[in-house]
């Protein structure tokens, strides 16, 4: 399931002014008038805290805490009025910005959200192929698991991961995965019946583009059920094989080059 997950923060004039710790320093200086008692309150280091106060100070424009001669140790901290409005407004927006984030929860939850594939959208690698789907089977051995995936079109994938990554990354029967693969690692064949090939995955489709450079051609390929792959091959092979948009071939691709992952956060 998507987690949703955020933090609230102020800034002034482009610089950080300011999120939950800053705050929480503030209530127990407060609380205990003592900015080394309300350091060791909120697990921070009594020259942290110090940094932390000037910088509240210095953006405020206005002091938030002020050295106080006397108090309960002989001398400590208190807090302005500016100081304690500023603490009830972020309190009052921390509250606000929770139920936002229950809000977004809500919406993950749906079946038909886009927001997981909002997310997967922002994922960037230098892999040309991705494709993803849900883990149908998990096959453990001693060294390596073979994991196979339901992709788009009714299609399947097999690849083989270490069993030590397969645990890692939590690779269980209806588990949202997605693959990589290089372009280099597609080989490209034609439809024939009589050929068995020992590679496990041999998915079919068609010519969708083709790129000719002067060594190598970058084949587009539509499979069966909508998942585009691309391919880089020979002109040598390109030639042989006669391709041309719209040729029907088949994908090819060996359950070792598949680098598999998760959306996990």
């Amino acid at each position: 399931m998507l987690a949703i997950k955020g933090t609230l923060g102020l800034e002034a004039d482009g610089r950080n002014f300011g999120g939950r710790e800053r705050i929480a320093l503030l209530m127990k200086i407060d609380e205990s008038g003592s900015i080394a008692g309300a350091a060791r309150e909120v697990g921070m280091s009594y020259k942290g805290a110090w940094e932390a106060v000037d910088a509240m100070n210095n953006l405020a424009g206005e002091p938030l805490v002020l050295r106080a001669v006397g108090g309960r140790s002989g001398g400590g901290a208190v807090l302005t009025p500016r100081a304690r409005r500023l603490i009830d407004v972020f309190q009052h927006m921390e509250a606000i910005h929770q139920q936002f984030l229950k809000h977004l929860a809500n919406i993950a939850d749906n079946p038909l959200s886009d927001i997981d594939l909002v997310r997967r959208f922002m994922m960037k690698t230098s892999a040309r192929n991705q494709l993803a789907g849900t883990v149908s089977a998990v096959d453990s051995g001693v060294v390596n698991d073979v994991i196979q995936l339901d992709i788009q079109g009714g299609q399947q994938l097999v690849a083989t991961v270490t069993h030590e990554s397969a645990q890692n990354l939590g690779l269980t029967a209806g588990k949202d995965a997605f693959v990589l693969i290089k372009a280099s690692s597609v080989i490209i064949g034609l439809p024939d019946k009589s050929t068995r090939l020992s590679a496990r995955n041999q998915l079919q489709g068609k010519v969708s583009s083709i790129k000719r450079g002067a060594v190598n051609a970058e084949i587009g390929i539509e499979l069966d059920g909508g998942n585009a792959l691309v391919s880089i091959i020979t002109i040598a092979s390109l030639d042989s094989l006669a391709l041309r948009e719209g040729t029907p071939v088949v994908a090819i691709i060996k359950a070792s080059s598949l680098i598999v992952g998760t959306f996990d956060a």
